[in-house]
């Protein structure tokens, strides 16, 4: 694999044959990430990196999830980009240990059962306040 595009799906076994380093460096590459950018930047480009190989590994709730935002309008990039923000609030969560009594794992799995493009949206909304 000589590249990476997010807006077209890698083949997931040639994807999942790469040592992540290699997953991380043609994500980076892609955008313009290359050399020594900022920790937001670098995490960025990891997050693609966690969503691509949950497709990858045919997860199905990151595939449906995908298929329904895709389906309601976002292209796949920005697809990833809704899945991730899931991903990082959870991380987030994870950080302040939530007394919940539900796994990490499973809250994670649920939003992203209840992710759309609209709650997305307005995510992306409450982010810039």
């Amino acid at each position: 694999m000589n590249n990476y595009d997010p807006d077209k799906a890698p083949d997931p076994a040639e994807w999942l044959a790469l040592e992540e380093a290699e997953q991380f460096n043609l994500v980076a590459a892609y955008h313009g990430l290359a050399g020594g950018k900022a920790p937001h930047e670098y995490l960025h480009a990891m997050v693609h990196v966690v969503v691509e190989n949950q497709l990858a590994e045919e997860i199905t709730v990151a595939r449906d999830a995908l298929e329904r935002l895709t389906g309601e309008g976002l292209g796949r990039h920005d697809a990833i980009h809704a899945m991730g923000d899931v991903l990082i609030d959870h991380m987030r969560g994870l950080a302040r240990e939530s007394a919940t009594g539900q796994g990490p794992l499973d809250l994670y799995l649920k939003d992203l059962r209840s992710l759309t493009m609209a709650t997305w949206k307005e995510r992306q909304g409450r982010k810039k306040d």
